[in-house]
């Protein structure tokens, strides 16, 4: 039988009609959750004819052949089964390897999980760290998922406020102004999304004294690591002692163009990791055995080869985000050149518009979809992001319409 809206529905009784009245079984939280600020415009845009999408935060490569013939060979050989929690010892092993040997990272095999992508390795830490009334300070604009997962794993996101003037970075003035004695912890991203900053060495060394003075845990979500475009990325884990207070996030998904093999991983200290461990356990069990033979190609790949298929993409995206940054700029749109990851994020603040008025009218009027800064914390009111994981072609084109609708929104002022 249909509920109608409220849960309350009529049943025929003889010749009475009695009103019965359901209670709502929905959790609080996931109640309060608002709807994602990114996925109505994918869902117009897959049913607009002509559009050109910039919000996808998706490799437009396709995964390496190698790493896909790895995976079909597992397959052949019938290695279909469920691997150990952790995930494969090898793989495991080898993610050690290529954090110590690119990042400088410490890690031990026996406190890595691999996951179902980063997206439950930032769940899990959530879930084994938060309590009622924990605040977890989040620098904004930031992914989409932070502050949701927080609330659902009972904690309190504290937003940070980054902006252009300063490239987007956290200084250790912002982090200490925002400690409370509730603060647990605190989010890292860079390099960051939606705004391509990357933060430098001095740049982490400079908070590292106030995470200390706080005591703070430190989730540092590193999964555009490799694709930065000023030297090799630096990971606050590989700075002091920092590695025992930090539970460092990374993955497959954009460096390899493997996003959906959902694999990724999490290496933290001891008793955070255990906690981690039970959940994930008792939630996923593992990773999925194919994604993580794929996984471990990529990686064997790489330290025989220096990595070259990632420097590859990483240049193609560094001419793409040159190309974009220089085009709204050139518009007098006010945009940061990315040091990394594949989003530019210009203001159209000059235009007198949020950035949520600006793509409204840009999917209308001109058929390209770039998301609303707002998506990414209040920090991006009058942006908008733009992904250049795709073609130049469709970039160029992109950027001809862009074109076509800020002179119009001129003229009409």
């Amino acid at each position: 039988m249909a509920v109608p809206a409220r849960h309350d529905w009529q049943i025929k009784h003889g010749a009475k009609i009695v009103v019965k009245i359901m209670r709502s079984f929905i959790n609080r939280r996931s109640a309060e959750l608002k709807p994602s600020g990114i996925r109505k415009f994918f869902d117009i845009v897959s049913e607009m004819e002509g559009a050109i999408s910039l919000g996808v935060g998706e490799p437009d490569f396709v995964t390496p052949w190698s790493i896909r013939d790895a995976a079909i060979r597992s397959v052949k050989r019938g290695l279909t089964q469920y691997t150990g929690n952790r995930g494969l010892p090898e793989l495991r092993k080898n993610i050690c390897r290529y954090l110590d040997e690119r990042f400088s990272v410490p890690a031990s095999p026996e406190h890595t999980i691999v996951t179902v992508g980063a997206s439950e390795a930032i769940d899990l830490v959530l879930r084994a760290v938060c309590e009622e009334g924990d605040e977890i300070l989040v620098p904004e604009p930031c992914y989409v998922s932070y502050a949701p997962s927080i609330a659902l794993s009972g904690g309190t996101p504290v937003p940070v406020k980054c902006v252009a003037e300063n490239d987007f970075i956290l200084t250790p003035e912002q982090l200490s102004a925002a400690v409370t004695p509730s603060t647990k912890a605190i989010i890292l991203a860079y390099p960051n999304n939606p705004t391509g900053a990357v933060m430098t060495r001095s740049q982490l060394e400079a908070l590292i004294p106030v995470i200390e003075a706080h005591d703070l845990l430190v989730i540092s979500d590193e999964i555009y690591a490799e694709l930065t475009y000023m030297g090799r990325h630096v990971s606050i884990a590989s700075l002091g002692n920092m590695s025992e207070r930090t539970v460092y996030i990374g993955g497959f998904s954009k460096a390899f163009a493997m996003t959906g093999w959902r694999v990724g991983f999490v290496c933290a200290p001891p008793e955070i990791d255990e906690a981690m461990f039970r959940i994930h356990q008792y939630t996923i069990m593992c990773a999925p055995r194919v994604s993580q033979h794929a996984a471990n190609a990529a990686l064997a790949e790489g330290f025989a080869d220096g990595f070259s298929v990632v420097g590859e993409m990483v240049e193609e995206y560094f001419r793409r985000g040159r190309f974009l940054a220089n085009a709204f700029n050139s518009m007098g749109l006010g945009c940061f050149l990315p040091k990394g990851a594949f989003y530019v994020f210009p203001s159209v603040a000059r235009l007198g518009m949020t950035g949520e008025e600006f793509a409204n009218g840009l999917l209308k009027e001109q058929k390209v979809a770039v998301v609303p800064g707002s998506a990414f914390g209040e920090a991006g009111l009058c942006h908008v992001r733009c992904s250049y994981a795709t073609g130049m072609e469709q970039l160029s084109e992109a950027i001809d319409r862009i074109s076509r609708y800020v002179d119009g929104i001129r003229k009409k002022v």
